[in-house]
């Protein structure tokens, strides 16, 4: 097998917002800088970003920010981590205002909207999209000031040197070829958890791979059993299927309704209805509506956007066209919408500076865990991703492992010959099916509410298909046999959050036990960590809040 072979200081893997501030930060460090990435993820879909810069209430400072964050994580946020984002989100606002991104101003203060879970408006946001906008202005700059950028290539493995992370073999799909990146120091910021659930707001190029490859070389992973739903996700329009309805609409004075018209929400949120209230606690009140049958005959609620001043509404403008390009004009006729599997607050393990505790290997936006605790706050997603994305292009590049001789063609080759050994095998299933199976299985056993027969039946589900794996997968050409890598990342992904929901026998934010009502600070007021046991299993750890 031909491989070519490119060197650099630090590799980022990851074309997000994570991805680019992280490959920007470290270039800023004097490191010569590589970012490979198979597509964009969810950072160009991204609404709104916080930061408490005060510019909509002068009472909003990061000691708030800080408060919000743990209250809105049921306190089980790392609180290192939470005080680098509290100060961090600011100086992030600075870094892409001086960029040159677009944020709306009134007067010499930059508007701000009122996100769910937040005390004071504190989301920064661009009509025209959020993400999109800010992803773009910081994609040129890495572009000028020397960042190297390899697009459209799937990352299939790390370079690994007797437990040093040393770069990572890609795969190019259009030339189907492969090529060794060797780094002095990697970054993984490629994402969560992806589709592993068949009610997905993740983009199709998010699979499951930070978390399968971290696991794989021996990082911790941390608080897996924590997937966050959407509460208000478009299930109608078709056209709209998937798309997030911004909570700030809410904010703004849009409404949630049942199929009997009724604002519902006073009920569960006396006080202020679908305001103040973060989106953990948001969905489970929307599935409620729909489980004892006040939801609309497509088990939604609606989304009512008619009661919005006109020109509020409009202000919503990715939204608003994408709504009345699937024929459904919001002025007049509000969307369907319902919880879907959305954000992981978990993921590797990592220090104050991004390190995960595997020499050369950092993490930074959802690849990383531990900043969110139980639940993340709306408009906090961009956040993490600029100021950990930030933190570990930094911890990188300062981290970086000495120059010494180092045998390539063996350690390239050992990647490689594991891909190849699973090319050609005979079997019955298929990498497609089974990923769809897996998709089923986790909705059932791990979605918004749990109980232990469910989880118990669901672990032994994936356990069956990780048998199919080992003994009936086919492939057929290095594709396949990569898909079925993507399907090993999935399955030890799965069985992570199941395991984990099985252990904590309390409910907890995003984490909802049907058998386990309560939250028991006592018991579970602590991290559950796993991290690969060498044989194929999962060894676990729990580990204090700090």
């Amino acid at each position: 097998m031909d491989i070519a072979r490119l060197e650099t200081d630090v590799l980022v893997l990851g074309g997000g917002l994570a991805g680019h501030r992280a490959a920007v930060a470290a270039r800023e460090q004097g490191a010569a800088v590589v970012m490979a990435h198979f597509a964009r993820g969810a950072s160009p879909y991204i609404i709104g970003c916080n930061a408490p810069i005060g510019h909509a209430d002068a009472r909003d400072k990061p000691e708030i920010f800080f408060d919000d964050m743990v209250r809105g994580g049921y306190g089980l946020n790392d609180r290192r981590l939470v005080q680098v984002m509290s100060t961090g989100a600011i100086d992030a606002q600075r870094e892409l205002s001086a960029l040159g991104v677009p944020f709306p101003v009134e007067g010499n203060r930059i508007t701000q909207r009122h996100l769910s879970g937040n005390t004071y408006p504190r989301s920064l946001f661009i009509p025209d999209g959020t993400g999109k906008a800010a992803l773009e202005v910081l994609a040129a700059h890495a572009e000028k000031i020397g960042v190297r950028v390899f697009s459209g290539l799937k990352v299939v493995d790390f370079l690994n040197d007797g437990g040093e992370i040393v770069g990572a073999l890609l795969w190019d799909r259009r030339d189907r070829k492969f090529t060794a990146m060797t780094a002095r120091a990697v970054v993984l910021a490629m994402g969560g958890i992806g589709r592993i659930y068949s009610d997905s707001t993740y983009p199709a190029d998010i699979g499951s791979d930070s978390y399968g490859l971290a696991l794989r070389h021996g990082a911790r992973l941390i608080d897996m059993e924590f997937v966050q739903f959407e509460p208000v996700v478009t299930v109608w329009p078709e056209g709209c299927r998937g798309m997030e309805m911004p909570t700030a609409m809410l904010g703004d004075g849009a409404h949630l309704r049942n199929a009997g018209g009724e604002r519902f929400m006073f009920r569960y949120n006396p006080e202020h209805g679908e305001k103040q209230i973060e989106k953990a606690r948001m969905a489970l009140c929307i599935q409620t509506e729909i489980d004892e049958g006040r939801g609309l005959p497509d088990d939604t609620v609606l989304f009512d956007t008619t009661v919005l001043p006109p020109e509020r509404l409009e202000s919503y403008k990715m939204h608003v066209r994408r709504l009345r390009n699937a024929g459904v004009d919001p002025l007049t006729t509000p969307p369907h919408v319902r919880p879907a599997s959305h954000s992981q607050m978990g993921g590797v393990l990592i220090d104050d500076t991004g390190w995960t505790g595997v020499p050369g290997l950092y993490a930074g936006g959802e690849s990383a865990g531990g900043v969110h605790g139980a639940s993340r706050l709306a408009g906090n997603g961009c956040a993490d991703t600029l100021v950990f994305g930030a933190l570990a292009g930094r911890g990188a590049a300062k981290g970086m492992l000495p120059v010494r001789s180092r045998d390539w063609d063996a350690i390239i080759r050992n990647s490689a010959d594991a891909i190849r050994a699973g090319d050609g095998r005979k079997g019955q299933a298929r990498a497609s099916e089974l990923k769809d199976d897996v998709r089923a299985i986790m909705l059932r056993s791990a979605g918004l509410w749990r109980r232990e027969e469910g989880l118990m039946r669901g672990r032994d589900q994936l356990r069956e298909l990780v048998r199919i794996t080992a003994t009936d997968l086919a492939t057929d050409g290095i594709e396949q046999a990569i898909e079925a890598c993507e399907l090993g990342h999935i399955l030890a992904t799965s069985q992570m959050i199941v395991e984990a929901a099985l252990l904590r026998t309390e409910s907890r934010g995003a984490h909802q036990r049907r058998d386990f009502p309560s939250q028991d600070d006592a018991h579970w007021l602590k991290h559950i960590g796993f991290r690969t046991d060498g044989a194929g299993g999962l060894q676990r750890k729990d580990i204090p809040v700090q």
